[in-house]
């Protein structure tokens, strides 16, 4: 039987312009609750960790070792605050368009690599997807953004949280982060959650501000995956 694994990294990409006349007209209440809608959830694991089974010394987790592929459904995107008025709308992007690879040895992650088609991240609203791709991010020059692991995470699938460091490339900008993730094996599956943080003009983008709305310096990057293994 074909094993899968849920790994979800919670974590925001960059900042995006709002609709600027809608804004400026609706004010800052209608355009928070009516058109920036609600933002998604923030990844966190939801399965039970499952107990070690009678071929598995004491305490251990289950054996995960192999080669795992991200599969279609899974999701990367990211998270940031913007600022209208005053009042602080957050607003979430996502895409299906992730690929990547993680190689397991036992419970330990020994290598992990995450692109992400940048181009194709989306929010409820055109014209700030338009903005983040063209100004914010210049995809056509940068369509991609990239996570790759550079030291071995141990203890993949117990539940408890774990530090989890690697190179994050944003508009081909790479700066080296260190960010807290959680993991648990429940059957056939593993989820992850985690979040990395980033600051934008560490990527060389800078957060737009257009006197009515303005985007927070800070966001973070999310991804959730599901890997296959083989």
């Amino acid at each position: 039987m074909k094993k899968r694994t849920k790994i979800i990294l919670g974590s925001t990409v960059a900042g995006v312009v709002v609709l600027g006349a809608v804004a400026a007209t609706a004010g800052p209440a209608l355009y928070r609750d009516l058109v920036a809608g609600e933002a998604a959830a923030v990844p966190t694991v939801s399965a039970v960790p499952e107990a070690p089974s009678s071929s598995l010394e004491d305490g251990a987790v289950q054996d995960l070792t192999g080669t795992w592929s991200v599969a279609d459904e899974s999701e990367a995107g990211y998270r940031v605050d913007e600022v209208l008025n005053g009042t602080d709308v957050t607003v979430t992007g996502r895409t299906d368009r992730v690929t990547g690879t993680f190689t397991v040895d036992g419970n330990a992650l020994t290598d992990a690599e995450i692109e992400v088609d940048v181009a194709s991240i989306a929010t409820d609203a055109a014209n700030r997807d338009e903005y983040f791709r063209s100004t914010a991010l210049r995809t056509d020059e940068f369509p991609t953004a990239t996570f790759t692991l550079t030291e071995p995470v141990v203890g993949v699938g117990d539940g408890d949280a774990f530090e989890a460091t690697g190179d994050l490339t944003i508009a081909g900008v790479v700066n080296t982060v260190s960010f807290p993730l959680q993991a648990v094996a429940a059957g056939d599956e593993v989820e992850v959650a985690g979040s990395i943080p980033i600051t934008f003009e560490d990527y060389g983008v800078e957060a737009p501000d257009l006197g009515f709305v303005s985007v927070e310096p800070e966001g973070a990057v999310e991804f959730q995956l599901t890997l296959e293994q083989g």
